[in-house]
């Protein structure tokens, strides 16, 4: 597999990824400029991104295992939707705690197909491996159309 192909199979992931990274450096700076101003809503500040932190390396890992192991285009978009859920999140519990349920319960539904996306692509390969059986088109299939489902709020 030459360099070129490789890329091919991976940018949609490492653009997620990129965007990821940018995202986490606003919420650091804004953590910073809350900690400089010292207002009642600094704990909240930390506290959001303490918790995005804390699930930041399951999606990083389901993501990109699920873009591996089985399509790289819809793990890049369930990708993005975390990250649109994030931000959500991350704004609303600056606000009333209840407002950051929905984006906490729409990350937790992300990652749960991200992660079924791994399970099904691992399934496959071991069906390919031992039976000779291999269903990755069809997966990928009805998995690009279940992605959109995940717009669903």
């Amino acid at each position: 597999m030459d360099s070129n192909t490789v890329v091919e199979n991976i940018y949609l992931l490492v653009v997620v990824t990129l965007v990821s990274v940018l995202q986490n450096a606003f919420f650091a700076q804004k953590v910073e400029r809350e900690s400089h101003t010292h207002t009642p809503c600094t704990d909240r500040v930390s506290c959001a991104n303490r918790n995005c932190m804390d699930a930041y390396p399951t999606f990083l890992a389901v993501m990109w295992c699920a873009g591996l192991c089985l399509s790289q285009a819809p793990a890049a978009f369930a990708g993005i939707i975390y990250l649109l859920v994030r931000q959500k999140y991350f704004v609303g519990y600056l606000g009333q705690t209840s407002q950051s349920t929905p984006g906490y319960l729409f990350g937790k539904r992300i990652i749960f197909f991200l992660f079924m996306m791994c399970v099904v692509g691992i399934f496959n390969h071991l069906l390919r491996r031992y039976y000779g059986s291999d269903y990755k088109e069809y997966v990928q299939t009805i998995t690009g159309a279940a992605s959109t489902l995940l717009l669903i709020p």
